[in-house]
């Protein structure tokens, strides 16, 4: 049975792109045939981080409007098998996604992928409703910090109260939260909220937490998804939030920081 899956945020800037395709690629590793739908029309940044830009020739508004099938619309991704990007339209006005033009869209691919990714614009405006409406599950993606979580907090309700779920009495979609742009040394300092500070206040299961990394914005500018990268930080911890999405028992790292003792300093790591 195909999954929806979306990735929201209250705030922009947090990571909510990055995590779409590193999740979404972590999932094809996995050996689960993935598709990955940039819902921000208008402003799509999914087929730059995913390195398809010049690859797109219809994308998900033409299929909504009939003007291309999805077999022409979906692009395949080169890396990675069982990966597939279906991409915004960068020319279109939001209000472009309908609910029933999005439905049937999701009923068609439901047929034929294991992961259906759903990169939400963020906030609480149409596109970021139509990306969440049919969801299963959620990952909502927040930064330590007060504004991003009380943002994401909105999020929450929205997906308790304005989806099919909700208005159809179903089982809630289940929650994820996942913390990025994580830095353990500014927390000790006061600088930034913990991550149980953060999970206190949204009160959801933590799904994982992202460290701040370099890493992160190199493969971005180089069209890659940071998953890939597992030498990086970021890219181990986006590879530990998959297996935990699937129900493996993984211990969470990256939330403390590293304190170096005289050993280390005098011979290194």
């Amino acid at each position: 049975m195909a999954k929806i899956v979306v990735i929201a945020s209250g705030k922009g800037g947090v990571g909510k792109t990055t995590t779409s395709a590193a999740v979404a690629t972590g999932l094809a590793m996995r050996g689960h045939k993935t598709v990955v739908i940039d819902f921000d029309i208008g402003l799509r940044n999914l087929d730059l981080i995913m390195g398809c830009e010049r690859r797109v020739v219809y994308d998900f508004v033409n299929v909504i409007n009939g003007e291309s099938n999805l077999n022409q619309a979906l692009i395949k991704d080169k890396r990675i098998e069982e990966l597939f990007i279906l991409p915004a339209s960068q020319t279109r006005d939001k209000e472009a996604l309908t609910q029933e033009g999005v439905e049937i869209v999701l009923t068609e691919l439901k047929q034929r992928f294991d992961f259906i990714v759903c990169d939400s614009p963020a906030g609480i405006e149409h596109g970021a409703i139509m990306a969440m409406y049919f969801a299963d599950e959620a990952i909502i993606v927040t930064n330590p910090e007060v504004s991003s979580v009380r943002d994401s907090d909105r999020i929450i309700g929205m997906l308790a109260s304005k989806t099919y779920r909700a208005e159809h009495n179903m089982t809630p979609i289940k929650e994820h939260l996942l913390i990025t742009r994580y830095a353990p040394k500014r927390v000790n300092s006061g600088e930034m909220l913990s991550a149980e500070d953060v999970q206190e206040i949204l009160a959801i299961p933590l799904l994982g937490v992202i460290p701040e990394s370099t890493s992160v914005l190199q493969a971005s500018n180089a069209g890659i998804p940071v998953t890939l990268d597992k030498e990086s930080d970021a890219g181990q911890a986006y590879l530990d939030v998959v297996a935990r999405f699937l129900g493996e028992n993984r211990p969470h790292r990256f939330m403390t920081s590293f304190k170096k003792n005289f050993l280390t300093r005098l011979f290194g790591n």
